[in-house]
């Protein structure tokens, strides 16, 4: 029997290839929410307002448990910690661990949700929406926040049931974060 020879090469990269798939089916399948999302997170927020000049903002976003059970912090620093400090609470609010709430210790409430593991929640104030996303990624917070107007500025389509009625909305900015974790659970 004549052994074939396998260039080492091709060897060594097929062996990369299913360690990383590996790899990077291990790190979706640990991710939990709250749990994984624990720590003291630090970075840049790109905010860039429709029709506006691009900012960046330093964010920083705090999450630990607090002394009462399925509650944490969940403290936004906007810029310097005394120019806008936001602690907040994350509460769990019902038993599948998919429904939490952010409430903002003034009367204010806002439901999110655990998807896909990523934390999603949609609220309005003052005439628009804001959509907000986090998810971990490479060890890294992926924060994501768009806005838009209440009020569609078009409507179309409603001709039958083939062509529902659709309404488009103007977007009012699109803002972007990658946090680093500074200080662990």
């Amino acid at each position: 029997m004549k052994l074939k020879f396998v260039p080492f090469f091709l060897l060594v990269s097929v062996y990369a290839f299913a360690q990383q798939k590996t790899t990077m089916a291990t790190k979706t399948k640990s991710i939990s929410f709250p749990e994984s999302f624990i720590g003291h997170w630090k970075g840049t927020l790109n905010w860039y307002p429709n029709g506006g000049e691009a900012k960046q903002v330093e964010t920083q976003l705090i999450i630990k448990p607090t002394s009462t059970k399925n509650e944490y912090t969940w403290q936004i620093i906007y810029g310097a910690a005394l120019q806008d400090n936001r602690p907040y609470l994350l509460k769990k609010k019902d038993t599948t661990g998919n429904h939490w709430l952010i409430d903002e210790v003034n009367g204010i409430v806002l439901d999110s949700y655990w998807l896909g593991n990523r934390f999603i929640g949609a609220f309005s104030v003052s005439g628009n929406m804001i959509v907000d996303n986090y998810w971990l990624q490479n060890d890294e917070l992926h924060i994501e926040f768009i806005s838009h107007n209440q009020n569609a500025i078009s409507t179309s389509g409603g001709k039958d049931e083939d062509n529902p009625t659709v309404n488009s909305y103007r977007l009012g900015s699109y803002q972007k974060g990658v946090l680093k974790r500074i200080i662990t659970k």
